[in-house]
């Protein structure tokens, strides 16, 4: 019996001492853990940190950055101003010599035609002397052949009208009379005023008779 005893409260020891170091190294592994936990945050928070020299570089090169952008700027906003100065101008000069261009731009033509009317003048005053009137005519057919020839080259032609098919596009029908014969119905007849065109546009409207 005693034996029996004995065993028993040797293995009531050893249980107790199992649950003891059992409870003891759970304590030390929560110690652990903490200790790692605890290590770990300071870790981290030792690589999150970053030193002043770092945040102080970083600002300096941000000024530096900013100041060039502002210079940036106002280099680009004078040149827009430049621009916009000397379109203000071309468009004032453009202007002012299309104004000029109305107003002057029939000169050259002018210049041409003044000779005509020199030899007009010379050609009335020798007709109110001339006794040979052909010669007065020939003097004034010559004037007429150069304002033709002075008129086509500067694009204007004369519209052929007489005994032509009348055209609203090309003619302007001022009169009807009977046609003579069945063929001239329809068509020009007599030219009251001569019509022209420049550069292939009518410039005025030949004024015309028409048979019916």
């Amino acid at each position: 019996m005693l034996g029996r005893r004995k065993i028993k409260q040797d293995s009531e020891n050893v249980s107790d001492n199992t649950e003891f170091n059992a409870e003891n190294q759970t304590v030390e592994n929560e110690e652990l853990i903490e200790a790692a936990s605890d290590e770990n945050i300071i870790l981290e928070s030792e690589e999150n940190s970053e030193p002043e020299e770092i945040i102080g570089a970083d600002l300096e090169e941000s000024d530096g950055e900013l100041i060039a952008l502002r210079k940036e700027l106002s280099e680009l906003q004078d040149k827009i101003l430049r621009q916009v100065a000397e379109f203000d101008n071309y468009r004032k000069r453009t202007h002012r010599e299309k104004i000029e261009l109305i107003q002057n731009g029939g000169e050259s033509v002018l210049k041409e035609i003044l000779p005509l009317v020199d030899d007009f003048d010379r050609g009335m005053e020798q007709a109110s002397n001339a006794e040979d009137m052909d010669a007065v005519r020939t003097g004034m057919e010559l004037i007429y052949s150069k304002l033709k020839e002075f008129l086509s080259n500067h694009g204007i032609k004369e519209i052929n009208a007489i005994n032509e098919t009348f055209d609203a596009d090309w003619h302007e029908a001022i009169l009807k009379t009977p046609a003579t014969t069945d063929d001239m119905k329809g068509k020009i007849i007599d030219v009251i005023q001569k019509g022209y065109t420049l550069n292939g546009k009518v410039m005025r409207y030949p004024k015309v008779v028409v048979g019916e």
